[in-house]
């Protein structure tokens, strides 16, 4: 393996010792992201908090261009202007002055391994004590309910009170999880969301999401983050969704029966008696217990009144 260090250059004049934070943020677009719950809650954090570039990666090393080709823009006759990728460690300030670091950027897709080593290094010279990764999952939740999420994580500590909905499976490998494995593996503490999204959002901009996220990643990093503008986006949202839920009898059945089934989950979960056995023998949590509504009974009419909020009519 090449030198990992070598992977990205630091733009700043300031010492690393006083560039040293406790938490660092891991957003690397690309991978799965129902409700965009990760490019919201960045978009917000960028928008709301001073931050500065502290350093940069060497993303032709990193990405396929013809797999995803970066946009230019043609201008009669020549080309004015190139959107170069760039995946970026952003040292942001909370509203209580605290620093964190952000990592956000287009997923390498290439050298996954080097690109974890040089997280690692980075993690290790400006002393971060807690790596945080976040993004959206489809589940099958009604958007009427309190968003929920799955926390895992290296270590008893950070996985402190979580509830597993999961049972061992196998799943597609992103280089977000990667990192937190080789942390582990390191010694380093390392923890992640999940975000429970309902599966006929996935597609569309889900603030309520990301308004959780942001929840979540104050609680378990001690930072003040400022909700209002993503609070008052999912309240917005929230509106769009149940007027065009009001307009469609089968989209309306469809909520109703979510929403029967989330509630009975918390019933028996309140009891005692919600749990599912994975291949390994152990009793969890299982949110998906109960009969699911299939993509056939979705229907045209849901997918509809989706395409119309996507749209921007309300």
């Amino acid at each position: 393996m090449q030198t990992p260090s070598t992977l990205y250059r630091l733009e700043t004049d300031t010492g690393v010792a006083d560039l040293r934070a406790g938490t660092l943020v891991v957003a690397l677009r690309g991978f799965l992201d129902a409700g965009h719950a990760q490019r919201l809650l960045v978009e917000h954090l960028l928008r709301t908090l001073e931050h500065t570039v502290v350093a940069t990666f060497d993303v032709d090393q990193l990405l396929d261009y013809r797999a995803r080709r970066p946009v230019m823009t043609f201008s009669r006759d020549r080309y004015t202007a190139y959107s170069d990728p760039c995946l970026a460690l952003y040292r942001i300030v909370d509203d209580a002055g605290t620093p964190f670091f952000l990592l956000w950027g287009p997923e390498p897709d290439y050298q996954w391994e080097r690109m974890s080593a040089a997280v690692v290094d980075l993690v290790e010279r400006l002393s971060v004590q807690l790596v945080v990764s976040i993004h959206g999952i489809p589940m099958a939740v009604p958007h009427t309910r309190p968003v929920t999420s799955t926390l895992h994580g290296t270590t008893d500590e950070v996985r402190a009170g979580a509830q597993p909905v999961f049972g061992t499976v196998e799943i597609p490998g992103s280089l977000a999880a990667l990192l937190e494995l080789r942390l582990g593996e390191q010694g380093h503490a390392a923890t992640g969301f999940a975000v429970h999204v309902p599966h006929y959002l996935a597609q569309s901009d889900f603030p309520a999401g990301a308004a959780h996220a942001l929840e979540r990643l104050a609680d378990a990093a001690g930072l003040s983050l400022p909700p209002a503008a993503l609070e008052l986006a999912a309240a917005d949202s929230a509106h769009a969704i149940a007027s065009e839920v009001a307009e469609s009898a089968e989209a309306a059945e469809i909520v109703r029966a979510l929403e029967e089934q989330y509630d009975a989950r918390l019933a028996r979960l309140a009891a005692g008696d919600d749990h599912v056995n994975d291949e390994d023998g152990g009793d969890e949590p299982d949110i998906t217990d109960g009969p699911l509504p299939t993509g056939d009974q979705l229907g045209a009419e849901l997918e509809a009144f989706l395409e119309e909020i996507r749209r921007g009519r309300h």
